[in-house]
């Protein structure tokens, strides 16, 4: 088929993909961009020897999530990596965390994640996330909700644990619509919300979702940290073309959190089991990295760090994904290694923000310039790559790969 000049690059490049050995690692550092704290962002004030390095090898730029000012999360931030539009494809963080963690979902299904939560007496929340419980501890209360709320009505009810205070249920049944507001209100001190559908058609999915959280706090008011649940992302699963169909690619994705499993999952990678920990992330993929063509790593503690407010505990953990994991990364000796994020969390900010995120991408026809031999915000804006969308970087990442044929005569 004739490639069309006036489709957007993306589209161009699923014409003119072409399959071949060369190989792709994308390694994201979940929030990675910041802000400056005293004029320095967390990625400029740590020691990264490695990474700048390997900046003064690679070309540089710096990629903006979704547009500009548009606050990202995390689910669109990594399908725009992967060449999604994410205005197109709106992917419910419930489907992400459900896929993550294994569950077959069918059309019609409805899909939540959930977070278990501390309210106090007036019904205020005091601490959105019950302190970060325990991962075992949110699987004894994930199984106390199973075993008392087996179903809402004639919907079936699934809960299944996640990581720390996260679990997802998933409710089974007809007559189920997603796009339901969240009951998490995002700030402490606030009361949680009621779930609103956004028409009539969706007004029995509401009111399921509100009878769970109703009855959860029923079975949870004995508990005086985890007596409430929060839902939010609550969706049916989206229909996706694969990144085999697209760019014929044989892609692998390497995650600890369930939710970057799913995103995995939902774009038809392999997602093996590749335990909780960088070191068993980093192990699988020297172990399989020869039967894929695109490698997806994600590295989450960043993103954690920035959420919490912590700017001194990103730096550090900068600071060891240097020491650690860029040594490992570099040896693989992929023909492209992209080193990015997904989007930024300032630590000053204690969350997500539309700030652009810093880009690396080191292959042999990368573009070097002599003076930027450091990897941070300021200098990223210098670089060769400039200031691009972050669903350009997929094209870019094949180009540099040699998979993509010439557009036109």
């Amino acid at each position: 088929m004739a490639a069309n000049p006036n489709i957007p690059p993306v589209e161009l490049a699923e014409q003119l993909a072409v399959q071949n050995d060369r190989k792709i690692v994308l390694a994201i550092l979940d929030g990675l961009g910041g802000v400056p704290r005293e004029r320095k962002t967390e990625l400029e004030a740590a020691s990264i020897p490695n990474l700048n390095r390997l900046a003064a090898q690679s070309s540089l730029g710096l990629s903006t999530p979704i547009a500009p000012g548009i606050t990202p999360g995390s689910g669109p931030a990594h399908l725009a990596l992967f060449g999604y539009d994410p205005v197109t494809y709106r992917v419910p963080r419930g489907v992400l965390e459900g896929m993550g963690l294994g569950l077959e979902l069918a059309p019609g299904d409805l899909v939540g994640r959930g977070n278990f939560a501390t309210i106090d007496d007036a019904g205020r929340l005091v601490d959105r996330r019950a302190g970060r419980l325990p991962t075992a501890v949110c699987a004894l209360l994930c199984g106390r909700l199973q075993r008392e709320i087996p179903a809402v009505g004639d919907v079936r009810v699934t809960v299944v644990p996640g990581a720390e205070h996260r679990f997802v249920v998933l409710f089974r049944g007809p007559r189920l619509a997603g796009d339901l507001s969240d009951s998490d209100p995002q700030h402490n001190g606030e009361r949680p919300l009621e779930v609103l559908p956004p028409d009539t058609a969706g007004a029995r999915s509401a009111e399921v979702a509100n009878t769970f959280i109703r009855r959860s706090a029923e079975v949870l008011a004995s508990e005086k940290t985890a007596n409430w649940v929060l839902l939010r992302g609550l969706g049916s699963p989206p229909a996706i073309p694969s990144l085999a169909d697209r760019y014929r690619l044989r892609p692998v994705g390497i995650a600890a959190y369930p939710m970057y499993r799913g995103i995995a999952r939902l774009c038809g990678m392999d997602v093996p089991d590749a335990g909780s920990t960088w070191e068993s992330e980093l192990d699988t993929l020297r172990r399989i990295a020869d039967e894929h063509d695109f490698c997806y790593i994600h590295f989450k503690e960043t993103d954690r760090a920035g959420e919490d407010g912590d700017f001194d505990a990103k730096v550090e953990i900068i600071e060891r994904f240097d020491e650690e994991v860029v040594p490992r990364l570099v040896a693989l000796r992929a023909d492209v290694l992209c080193i990015t994020g997904d989007h930024s969390t300032p630590a000053v900010l204690c969350g997500h923000s539309w700030h652009p995120v810093p880009l690396l991408i080191h292959a042999s026809y990368s573009r070097r310039h002599s003076r930027l031999d450091e990897f941070g915000e300021r200098a990223c804006a210098r670089g060769d790559l400039g200031h691009i969308r972050a669903r350009d970087v997929m094209p870019l990442l094949l180009a540099y790969g040699l998979k993509l044929r010439k557009f036109g005569a």
